[in-house]
């Protein structure tokens, strides 16, 4: 069996994706056109959050998407000048809005991350990453017990996928943490998850151990594959051809124009997030917390707290907006009241959304170009795994996963 194996994005699922190569003894060259961990992969809110399964396309949201546009308060912005472009891949997703899709994509989701924790402490344990890794609670905050019971519909599909939260409220809320202000009077607390405490230095710490495994980093922006009797045989590079046997193709949602050069046209755009990092802060939360009034996460880090979660849709080309920002704030401001930090550092990234919230993980058309991409919110959680399940099926395993969900050939027209 042939070992040159190029993998293209060094974010947290290339990166993966590279050592489990790497330790399966198989010669890896590992491309970016920037530094490991620099790119989507930094600016995450940094959760292992095994139980993310239920997607944003739950039933309503069709009804309830214009109200959202709105509400000003409301932690979704859209670049109103980029919509036409956007309306064929809207209207994939929204179609996806019912209840059987709803569960057959978080039964997908589960088999990406349910094991988060334990994935990332399999590829990280023993190496110089593993400091990076904290074992801890994951929390969801409401504002009373009636505002939990109202998310009924999303807390019943983890809870049929594992996941089981411990309700706390009432004065016992702020004995569990007493960073909250009194807009929060009910936590559901999940167990045995974690996080890490700072996502970009995770990543560069482990594109270091896979050097240190043997593997190569090239930093280059690849344009295209070369391909000989319908396999690949090298990819094309700013900086010339690199020859190679097989591709595992983990660049988001830049992905996009080279599926394209191999006959797929993947629906998938970019969710524009955003994140403030509150640096050296005091009086914010010791575990991840997701609040959910303003659908962000507030996450303790080495810098500081990283409160991130803020979505806008206007593609990749424009700069960062200030609403999204400010509307942070104010939401960290209600809070977290007590919240100080020395200085505020701003965060605007792509996640890659396809049309039906699943990632795009297995062989494209038989041409030896892998594919490893289009996570959504749950890029770092499942990080780990899908490195794993790629290079099974690079090195002639089998993962022990029906991986029909995750297709590529399900976007083939």
């Amino acid at each position: 069996m042939s070992g040159r194996i190029a993998v293209i994005g060094a974010g947290i699922v290339g990166v993966s994706t590279a050592i489990w190569l790497r330790r399966a003894g198989r010669e890896v060259t590992l491309l970016d056109r920037g530094d490991p961990g620099q790119g989507t992969s930094y600016g995450n809110a940094g959760v292992l959050a095994s139980c993310a399964i239920v997607p944003v396309t739950t039933p309503g949201l069709i009804r309830k998407g214009p109200g959202y546009l709105m509400d000003p308060n409301f932690p979704l912005f859209m670049r109103w000048s980029y919509v036409p472009r956007m309306v064929p891949w809207l209207v994939k997703y929204l179609g996806h809005a019912n209840d059987r899709d709803t569960r057959r994509i978080a039964e997908g989701l589960n088999g990406v991350i349910g094991d988060s924790v334990d994935q990332h402490l399999a590829l990280a344990g023993g190496t110089r990453a593993a400091d990076w890794v904290v074992e801890s609670d994951y929390t969801f905050a409401y504002a009373n017990r009636a505002a939990f019971e109202k998310d009924s519909y999303v807390w019943t599909l983890r809870r049929e996928g594992g996941f089981e939260p411990e309700l706390i409220d009432g004065p016992a809320v702020h004995d569990y943490q007493d960073c909250f202000s009194d807009k929060v009077g009910c936590l559901a607390v999940m167990k045995n998850h974690g996080f890490i405490r700072d996502p970009g230095g995770y990543v560069a710490a482990l594109a270091e151990e896979f050097q240190a495994l043997g593997g190569t980093f090239r930093k280059a922006d690849v344009r295209d594959f070369t391909l000989t009797d319908g396999k690949v045989s090298a990819v094309q590079t700013t900086e010339g051809e690199i020859a190679c046997d097989q591709v595992v193709l983990t660049t988001g949602v830049w992905s996009k124009p080279l599926m394209k050069k191999l006959g797929i046209t993947v629906p998938i755009e970019t969710e524009r997030g955003y994140h403030i990092v509150f640096e050296n802060a005091t009086g914010g939360p010791t575990v991840p917390v997701m609040v959910a009034s303003g659908k962000f996460v507030a996450t303790p880090m080495a810098q500081g707290v990283r409160c991130a979660g803020v979505v806008e849709f206007g593609g990749l080309e424009a700069g960062p907006s200030k609403a999204p920002f400010e509307l942070l704030r104010r939401q960290v401001a209600e809070t977290f009241p007590n919240l100080h930090a020395t200085d505020e550092i701003e965060w605007q990234g792509h996640r890659p959304a396809p049309s039906d919230s699943l990632p795009l993980i297995g062989e494209v058309r038989g041409t030896g170009v892998f594919a490893g991409f289009g996570h959504h919110h749950i890029g770092l959680t499942g990080g780990p795994k899908t490195g794993r399940w790629l290079a099974q099926m690079i090195t002639g395993q089998r993962p022990n996963t029906d991986m029909t969900a995750y297709d590529p050939q399900r976007f083939a027209g």
